[in-house]
């Protein structure tokens, strides 16, 4: 067992654990920590905690201090240097006539590093970009390639659901998400509907998953063939949530489907859920 502080350095980021160094720190507080990107000043996001060792990454690096008023200040002065360093940045890339958007600009604590972040479709050639930066700020410039993804969660905004975005607002991390999901849950697979800003899959699709591969376990599929109390037939539909199907029975098939509960019926060949070749092209872009 080792004892941790966690500290995020974004304000929905990664935790990352620490050695408290026999400080004691609470949540909300500030630190000035070391990382391998330099010295750098942190939120706690976890205070003191014992926590099983095969949890962390050993060595753990320890807490320096608890940030001053002065650390602080520093922090401030940073963020409007950020703001100075993005609209000379932008200038640079445009007079280099580069393929790339800017998204932020970070400082590290002790001014030893400046990072930019921009996404692009393909691969750039920056090199002439960091040695025009590099001459301006005097300092190490990283330039770092991010995805659509990490752009939203930068950048925030709204969701289609009229809520700020999960990925700027409480998701420390992406979770995978796939069109194998929007097809178990019974969704539209038109990409305007499961897409989100980022023109990716909207990460709440992972939110409720579990629930239905439980229910996929007990609740036969789409394309089943059944008994139920008015003979055999075929499943047409499924509502997972409400347990009820409806049934195209083999006495008459061209009636109307019979609705179900799915208590009432009795598996006997259950179907598989599989995406078709022209479902895989039209969506593939979907999936990060």
């Amino acid at each position: 067992m080792a004892e941790v502080i966690g500290v995020r350095f974004k304000n929905v980021g990664k935790v990352y654990f620490f050695d408290p160094a026999g400080i004691k720190a609470e949540s909300g507080q500030h630190v000035i920590v070391e990382t391998a990107r330099g010295v750098e000043c942190g939120e706690v996001a976890l205070p003191n905690k014992i926590v099983d060792e095969k949890d962390i990454v050993a060595p753990l690096k320890p807490i320096i201090r608890i940030a001053t008023s002065e650390d602080m200040e520093t922090v401030r002065q940073n963020e409007k240097k950020e703001d100075e360093a993005f609209e000379i940045c932008l200038s640079k890339i445009q007079k280099h006539n580069l393929d790339m958007k800017l998204v932020d600009v970070e400082y590290t604590f002790d001014n030893n590093k400046i990072l930019f972040y921009f996404t692009a479709d393909g691969r750039v050639d920056f090199r002439e970009l960091v040695k025009d930066l590099a001459g301006v700020f005097r300092t190490r410039i990283e330039l770092r390639q991010i995805g659509v993804r990490d752009e939203s969660k930068m950048l925030g905004g709204l969701g289609v659901c009229g809520r700020p975005l999960c990925c700027s607002t409480f998701l420390g991390e992406f979770q995978p998400v796939s069109i194998k999901m929007a097809k178990e849950q019974s969704l539209s697979l038109n990409p305007t509907k499961i897409s989100g800003t980022c023109g990716r899959l909207m990460c709440c699709l992972k939110y409720e998953q579990d629930v239905y591969e439980e229910l996929l376990k007990i609740t036969p599929k789409t394309g089943a063939y059944v008994k139920t109390p008015d003979g055999k037939g075929t499943v047409v539909d499924v509502n997972l949530l409400t347990g009820v199907l409806k049934v195209r029975l083999d006495a008459n098939p061209d009636a109307a489907p019979r609705v179900f509960q799915k208590e009432e019926i009795t598996l006997l060949k259950d179907a598989v859920i599989r995406l078709d070749k022209d479902e895989i092209k039209a969506l593939s872009g979907l999936e990060e």
